[in-house]
């Protein structure tokens, strides 16, 4: 089976100059986890909810377990007001922040005549959950593995 059977044609995009704001409605109002990035007609970039989530990684919860001691348990409540601020400073402008900061500039792509075989190969190997279709250059089409483990299983 090809991937033309399978691949969606109707390919929600967004621009690399979009904010990061118009993304995050783009895949909640359609129920997508991830999307290409084209400017004038190609794809220069492909963007997920894990590259959107990434903006909010904070360093100083990423340690081991912490035990405050007498003299912390006072300056806690403090400092988690501070810091809930500045989170919500830092919201503010990942808001505003453009796609192509975010964006996975080295976009991995099939063709509608590659099978499904080879695109889940590509899929599994680059650790990714969809990939543009692409004929001539253009965008024609998008797949995702939920499409491909539906056209394996249609197969038999």
């Amino acid at each position: 089976m090809k991937i033309r059977d399978v691949m969606n044609t109707d390919v929600i995009t967004c621009k690399p100059d979009d904010p990061v704001s118009l993304l995050s409605k783009l895949l909640k109002e359609n129920h997508i986890s991830g999307l290409p990035v084209v400017e004038k007609g190609k794809v220069v970039g492909i963007v997920s909810e894990t590259d959107l989530l990434k903006l909010f990684e904070i360093p100083q919860f990423s340690g081991g377990l912490w035990l405050p001691s007498p003299f912390e348990v006072i300056e806690v409540p403090i400092r988690n007001l501070v810091r809930f601020e500045e989170f919500k400073k830092a919201f503010e402008e990942v808001k505003s922040k453009p796609v192509k900061d975010i964006m996975n500039k080295e976009v991995q792509s099939v063709s509608p005549d590659d099978s499904l075989e080879e695109a889940s190969g590509i899929m599994v190997k680059h650790k990714v959950n969809r990939l543009p279709v692409i004929e001539n250059g253009k965008l024609v089409g998008i797949v995702a593995r939920s499409d491909i483990i539906r056209g394996l299983s249609a197969a038999e």
